[in-house]
């Protein structure tokens, strides 16, 4: 059987910045207050963490603080992807010393591939690390997507035990759940897609708006785990205006004004991403009020 490296909800951290550097101290706080509110493991340096403008120093720096921080009581992923198989390894090597968990490791983006340039890149990773690895399929940032039968044969490798899924198309998630088994994770990718996606049989969520609602998200997959979907459906519902108003923008720029509005970071980016417009922020403030998560 393979590694599940968690089950339930898994917050895909945002990097605090200030003055731009790292924010350690909000950082921390950050770690402990999502593992108090019951997240299963921590991706740090993802996405939403805005990994492409971290060099290799802040990289290696941000994942072994969380790993310290968290100190084994959940899992940290790093994100260690790249659309250079070499630049990836230096991150998987990186990450590995470390001390992370395990890896995600997103398919390449601009330059692309083919599905066989697919299976040689994640292979060619693979089988350099110790770490169990999830891939990630987003085709809306990459322009390309894993097929199912690719998915298939990654899911053979013996430390590939797992798929971020961060596509819309459930029919194509469904062809390859049924083709990779029932050892091989899926991970929503998508807040919005959780339920749908763990009533077909995945395990969690790798999730954005846990951010801010470490204990609504937990409880959401809990539920789902547990065969609750109609008490699932109804959380849903309730936290669905904070899913969708958090990619208003490109992901994690509404994340991090959030983040800022409940007073738990600054809510600094570092370019190419800018803040909020005006009436974006206001949007977003009416929506976070709902839940009581903007600082009065």
């Amino acid at each position: 059987m393979k590694k599940c490296v968690f089950t339930g909800c898994a917050t895909a951290l945002v990097t605090p910045f200030r003055d731009g550097v790292i924010d350690e101290k909000a950082l921390a706080g950050l770690i402990d207050w999502q593992i108090a509110g019951g997240c299963s493991a921590l991706v740090i340096a993802g996405t939403t963490g805005e990994s492409a403008v971290l060099s290799y120093r802040e990289h290696r720096a941000l994942v072994g603080f969380s790993a310290r921080r968290t100190s084994g009581r959940v899992p940290v992923i790093a994100g260690a992807g790249s659309n250079s198989t070499e630049h990836a390894l230096t991150l998987v090597r990186q990450a590995e010393d470390a001390g992370a968990d395990a890896l995600l490791l997103v398919t390449p983006y601009y330059n692309k591939t083919s599905q066989s340039g697919l299976l040689r890149h994640f292979t060619y990773l693979a089988d350099r690390t110790e770490l169990p690895v999830l891939l990630y399929d987003v085709p809306s940032r990459t322009g390309m997507r894993i097929e199912p039968e690719t998915l298939a044969e990654l899911s053979r490798h013996p430390r590939i035990v797992g798929v971020k899924e961060a596509g819309t198309d459930l029919d194509a998630v469904s062809r390859a759940m049924a083709l990779c088994g029932e050892d091989f994770s899926f991970y929503s990718g998508n807040d919005s897609l959780t339920l749908p996606l763990m009533a077909l049989g995945a395990k969690g969520v790798i999730s954005v708006a846990s951010n801010l609602a470490p204990e609504a998200m937990s409880e959401l997959t809990r539920l789902c785990l547990a065969g609750d979907y109609r008490d699932a459906a109804a959380l849903h519902f309730e936290y669905l205006a904070l899913m969708d108003a958090l990619f208003m923008d490109v992901n994690p720029i509404p994340v991090k004004a959030a983040m800022a509005a409940a007073g738990l970071c600054s809510g600094e980016l570092r370019l190419p991403l800018t803040e909020l417009g005006a009436d974006k922020q206001a949007r977003l403030l009416a929506v976070l009020r709902r839940y009581g998560a903007a600082a009065d």
